[in-house]
């Protein structure tokens, strides 16, 4: 197994506050990780050492290979990541093209690969229709567009998002996530994602749950699905029964909500011997799978943030 991203014990202390307070993890080569947490969790801190933009306390981070070094500027890290940050680095008076052309220069790349790399990004992020327009003048998800192809410019091997999608609409959103997969995929480029959409968090091959600059906790999207959310039922029944008291004959625990009973469920196959108990009884049912947004809310409530 090769580690594109290993972390021990990293801190970042601003006087007595510990922003990072000695998190461990990481990141496998080729795969899309995600880092989640509340606002003031400690991500967009993580985020910033781990691309050399902020000086750590202490610990040990290996970023490619390379080990991330307060006493240099860490060239050999910053040419093998792309980062896109909440806010645009891109000059709003020059195109999409003279923009991420411009970027690509910085990395001392020949005209031939230049062209290259460009029409690499342009491919997967379909710059033709925006190329031409000055970056001041995009939409939201034009603009997004132009910032990812920005960070990909010299085909770096990891690609940090720090909330890629964030006050996109959900057709630009989708655009967006379909190319970032779409790269990941077939490059075997590995993407580090903070995100606040559980949706999104949901295809990682690795989750890490942070609160107050600690991980609280980590795995695949399933393993925290099975520890920290749970299935449901939702019955409909028939004008003519009651519902209550059928449910409490049969001892079963239920909420409801406009007649509709929701039943917390141990695993999805109760589901089928519930249903062939109320089978002659109910109009409409519904079974209901956790889901990340409930993984999410239950560590948070967990941990006490509201």
């Amino acid at each position: 197994m090769t580690f594109a991203i290993k972390v021990e014990n990293l801190c970042k202390q601003y006087g007595v506050h510990n922003a990072v307070n000695g998190i461990s993890f990481t990141v496998e080569q080729g795969t899309l990780f995600a880092f989640l947490g509340a606002n003031g969790a400690g991500k967009s801190t993580t985020i910033e050492i781990l691309c050399t933009l902020l000086k750590k306390s202490s610990g040990n981070v290996t970023i490619n290979g390379f080990k991330l070094d307060v006493s240099n500027d860490n060239a050999d890290i910053r040419k093998s990541i792309g980062v896109v940050f909440q806010q645009s680095l891109l000059d709003t008076r020059l195109t999409v093209r003279e923009n991420i052309l411009h970027r690509g220069r910085t990395y001392g790349l020949s005209k031939t690969q230049l062209a290259e790399n460009y029409q690499f990004v342009s491919s997967y992020l379909h710059l033709d229709d925006i190329e031409k327009q000055k970056y001041g003048t995009l939409s939201g998800g034009q603009k997004r567009r132009a910032d990812i192809a920005r960070a990909l410019i010299h085909r770096p091997t990891i690609l940090f998002l720090d909330e890629p999608t964030t006050g996109l609409d959900p057709q630009t959103r989708q655009f967006v996530w379909q190319a970032i997969k779409q790269l990941q995929q077939e490059t075997n480029m590995t993407v580090f994602l903070t995100t606040h959409y559980m949706e999104e968090a949901a295809v990682a091959h690795q989750v890490i749950v942070l609160k107050q600059g600690k991980i609280v906790a980590q795995g695949t999207p399933d393993a925290l699905k099975t520890k920290y959310a749970y299935d449901s039922m939702a019955l409909v029944f028939n004008n003519n029964i009651d519902g209550v008291k059928w449910l409490e004959d049969h001892e079963i625990s239920y909420t409801v909500k406009q007649e509709i009973y929701t039943i917390r469920l141990d695993s999805t196959l109760q589901a089928l011997l519930l249903l062939k108990k109320a089978e002659p009884l109910i109009a409409s049912f519904e079974v209901i799978k956790g889901t990340m947004d409930d993984v999410f809310l239950h560590i948070m409530a967990e941990e006490g943030v509201a």
